[in-house]
């Protein structure tokens, strides 16, 4: 973490449960996030990772507050240095934070993709701003006169990418923006993110592609079962021994380059209770210290939750 900085974004022991009915009126709280901790530093990518269903879309919706009516929520938010609560993030939403959204879907089907990335502005820059944006993302001009419908896959997400650079936000939260994208395009998008923060504001890129958020993000946070296994500056996946945790390792062995070796077993659903780290059941070196609350810990200039890292 960079020294004397207020970070852009802070999330402290973030715990998320659903509340549900089974069998008739039997009412269970499933929690599907526990005290997840994550930041981002003005000037910083930070790439969170990790397998479907470990949280990650969860995690945005959070600090937007776009969380379901039955769904609770506990822990803090700071943007800025202040403390969020529901009045102020609806302030702050879609202008000093944006999302780019993982689904397409979030385009209003009854309105021309042109005004609604200008958000129905006449005003000349804005205009001039969006068209600047539509030719970084190879979208010829007749583009803003489409309605979603008549968009590829491909076109409707690098419209929400577009979408999402016309403000002058301070951090942007893009939830799986490259899924439909051809590699041009997915770097195109990765650089623009790469830029925005090196004029010193803040991204928290939410993503199962860690070959490309390797090549744009300074620090890589990695989810597993709803909460962070350990946090670690891209420099260290340069070695699997530079890493912490016995989930990124299995991560980076994974990864092409390094074998593309999977690793038995699968992630716990959010119904089964996991005593002590949420990986032990797929650790070969887990044991009776690995049991219980295991705290995040600060090593080799990165955080772990792992009771036996070194």
């Amino acid at each position: 973490m960079l020294e004397n900085v207020k970070p852009v974004l802070d999330i402290r022991d973030l715990t998320i449960s659903f509340s549900q009915y089974e069998q008739g009126l039997r009412r269970i709280e499933l929690e599907v996030i526990h005290n997840l901790n994550v930041t981002v530093n003005p000037g910083e990518v930070v790439a969170v990772v990790g397998s479907s269903g470990s949280g990650k879309s969860l995690l945005a919706h959070a600090v937007l507050g776009l969380l379901p009516s039955n769904c609770n929520a506990s822990g803090y938010v700071y943007f800025n240095g202040e403390l969020m609560d529901a009045k102020r993030i609806e302030e702050v939403r879609g202008s000093e934070i944006v999302l780019v959204p993982q689904s397409v879907t979030y385009l209003d089907p009854l309105e021309k993709v042109g005004r609604q990335v200008r958000r129905e502005s006449k005003d000349e820059a804005v205009i001039n701003r969006q068209q600047e944006l539509f030719d970084y993302y190879g979208l010829e001009e007749k583009t803003e006169q489409l309605y979603p419908f008549e968009l590829s896959g491909g076109m409707a997400r690098r419209v929400l990418l577009t979408s999402s650079m016309m403000a002058n936000p301070r951090l942007i939260i893009a939830d799986e923006p490259t899924p439909g994208l051809h590699l041009e395009a997915a770097k195109k998008a990765m650089q623009h993110f790469r830029d925005f923060a090196d004029e010193g504001h803040g991204v928290l890129l939410i993503t199962h592609d860690i070959e490309l958020a390797l090549e744009v993000a300074d620090r890589i946070a990695v989810f597993y079962a709803g909460t962070t296994l350990e946090e670690a500056l891209v420099s260290d996946f340069t070695s699997m021994d530079k890493l912490r945790h016995p989930y990124t390792q299995a991560l980076w062995r994974a990864l092409p380059q390094n074998g593309f070796e999977p690793s038995p077993g699968t992630q716990p659903y959010a119904k089964e209770k996991v005593n002590g780290c949420p990986f032990g059941p797929r650790c070969d070196d887990f044991s009776k210290e690995c049991e219980g609350n295991v705290p995040m810990r600060t090593i080799r200039n990165g955080t772990v939750r792992c009771a036996k890292a070194t």
